[in-house]
């Protein structure tokens, strides 16, 4: 089933769709450690497949690819995501200290801008979100693989779901 977005609110399910994404892809600083720390298997490129939700129920699949540069406790990234109706095109810059995530995002396409907090452990991360639009984050990552779930209030996007394997 295709779907379209009223001109109106698609720059800013577009800039949410941009910010989800942003963090979801994103190895987190503090990785130099030995080969055995979890965030390292992050570092690289990712590519994946997942959906979007609507909040009237309205489902799209969407399609991603992942890059990443740095390190340390500095983080620098880009991704694209693409679906049915929308492409979107982020940066974001992430920092750790004392085991705290802050970081800053924007989406290229519409000049929609925000900001991330959480924590991370050694298979998860979570995130709150704000800027544009207020939500949550969970990644969870083993190896090769990434999962990902992000709820998003008050805004026509409820929920977006990618899976991603290493490039």
């Amino acid at each position: 089933m295709r779907f379209t977005i009223p001109r109106t609110r698609a720059p800013r399910l577009v800039a949410v769709l941009a910010l989800t994404t942003s963090f979801m892809f994103s190895p987190w600083p503090g990785t130099q450690a030995a080969a055995s720390n979890p965030f390292d298997t992050l570092l690289g490129s990712w590519r994946g497949s997942g959906q979007i939700q609507l909040s009237d129920g309205r489902k799209e699949r969407l399609k991603c690819n992942a890059y990443y540069t740095g390190g340390g406790s500095q983080l620098g990234m880009a991704i694209r995501c693409q679906s049915e109706s929308s492409n979107v095109e982020i940066r974001s810059k992430l920092s750790q200290s004392g085991g705290r995530i802050t970081g800053t995002w924007e989406e290229r396409t519409f000049n929609a801008t925000g900001i991330a907090s959480g924590q991370a452990t050694s298979d998860r991360i979570s995130l709150q979100i704000s800027g544009g639009v207020t939500g949550t984050m969970l990644v969870s990552y083993s190896g090769s693989r990434q999962s990902v779930a992000i709820s998003t209030q008050g805004i026509a996007l409820k929920s977006v779901t990618i899976d991603l394997t290493r490039s």
